[in-house]
């Protein structure tokens, strides 16, 4: 137990503040000394060049490294790269880590651990040292001042090997990543708002589409069902061919009936059976135009939007009746 008698006394302290000071008095001393004999063994002028090419070598050291930045997102548009990059440095998490961020969705098969922020990753590709580090970056919203803080990945090397990083080694990224991401695919369900789940994406929230229909579950005639199969499995196959004839590769499906027969189910076996993500989105809560532009050039490659509603969301002008009412007033008019 700690008690007053335990204190040390004024004579021992004072000791030791004696101690402590000859202590440091001599080893100024010493310095002293080092810098008088190397002033008289080495001319003032080696010594300059000496100091002048140190700092020249930590100079070059710093100024030989790259840094490349990775963005969560190119404009309005999900950055691909970022995606690989994240999905490929999970394999790179080993015990040396401090600090990781553990999630599990109810259709993974297993947790998933990612990066934390602040984290550095050291990777080697064909003997070249690379350094991956997760950060953030505060972006300001010029119209109305907001500050939102979006989430970078930094990869530094040494710059002599930046057209290998940039073709060979970045390739093997996106590569590692498809291969990965394709064993662990979990179809997602995104809306505007947010879920509160992984995978945001601007005004775009996600979950797990946990939704058990499947092609061999729904009631559906089976010939129409096996023509549907078959349009699906085509239009995955013939992507190369959209973009040789200069075609965007998209598939559009009209689905009609009361509520209740199974339109929502059929768009659920479809998204599980094809892996691709599903975008709802309702007409009614977009403002304007590039609002809705700005919403569909942020959705991912192999997915599915669907406007439920359509015939509810937007106002439709008989068209026949519009014809007759163009050529009355031109009638009128000439």
């Amino acid at each position: 137990m700690y008690s007053i008698k335990s204190m040390p006394t004024t004579s021992s302290v004072l000791s030791a503040y004696t101690t402590f000071t000859a202590s440091a008095m001599l080893v100024r001393t010493v310095i002293k000394e080092v810098q008088t004999l190397t002033n008289q063994i080495i001319p003032k002028p080696i010594q300059e060049l000496i100091l002048s090419k140190l700092g020249g070598f930590v100079r070059n050291q710093a100024s030989s490294q790259m840094t490349i930045i990775i963005e969560e997102f190119n404009g309005y548009s999900m950055n691909q790269l970022y995606e690989a990059s994240e999905i490929y440095l999970r394999t790179k998490i080993n015990p040396s880590f401090s600090r990781v961020k553990v999630s599990k969705s109810p259709k993974e098969k297993s947790l998933t651990l990612t990066i934390n922020k602040g984290e550095k990753i050291i990777d080697e590709f064909e003997g070249i040292q690379l350094i991956w580090e997760i950060t953030t970056k505060d972006d300001k919203d010029l119209s109305n001042h907001d500050v939102t803080k979006n989430r970078v990945i930094e990869l530094s090397f040494d710059k002599k090997y930046m057209e290998l990083v940039l073709t060979t080694y970045l390739s093997h990224v996106m590569e590692t990543s498809d291969v990965i991401r394709e064993e662990n695919k979990v179809v997602k369900l995104y809306a505007l708002g947010h879920f509160g789940g992984e995978g945001n994406r601007g005004a775009w929230g996600s979950t797990s589409l946990d939704h058990p229909a499947t092609f061999d579950k729904i009631a559906m005639d089976p010939i129409l069902k096996q023509n549907l199969i078959d349009d699906l499995d085509r239009f995955v196959r013939r992507r190369d061919f959209y973009r040789r004839v200069g075609k965007a590769w998209k598939r559009g499906y009209l689905l009609y009936g009361p509520p209740g027969t199974g339109k929502s189910s059929l768009i659920a076996a479809m998204a599980n059976y094809l892996k691709f993500n599903v975008y709802d989105l309702e007409l009614a809560s977009i403002s304007s135009n590039s609002k809705l532009r700005n919403l569909l050039v942020s959705t991912s490659n192999r997915s599915i939007l669907v406007i439920e509603d359509i015939d509810c969301s937007v106002e439709l002008q008989d068209r026949q009746s519009s014809r007759i009412l163009d050529h009355s007033n031109s009638s009128q008019v000439g």
